[in-house]
């Protein structure tokens, strides 16, 4: 490998704020700030999902209100461009 021309692949420390979830895996990406975790110090990447909090892997669902989304925009925009205003 050509020295100089690599980026810096190292252990860095995820932490997910949604739960406070911390890992440690290698990566490139280029970080400000750093934790002490686990007695060492590691660059500290902050994510607002990993697998610890994504529905997905969790299989919990959280609910979202839609309909209060789509009423407001109604309210806003109007049928301006509905399919259902030029099919009626």
């Amino acid at each position: 490998m050509k020295e100089g021309i690599h980026p810096n692949y190292r252990e860095v420390v995820f932490h997910d704020l949604s739960n406070d979830f911390k890992f440690i895996t290698r990566s490139t990406i280029q970080t400000k700030e750093t934790i002490n975790f686990e007695g060492k110090e590691y660059p500290l990447v902050k994510i607002e999902v990993s697998a610890e909090s994504h529905p997905f892997y969790t299989g919990k669902h959280k609910i979202v209100d839609t309909a209060g989304r789509v009423e407001k925009f109604r309210q806003k925009f109007g049928n301006r461009g509905s399919k259902t205003q030029a099919a009626g």
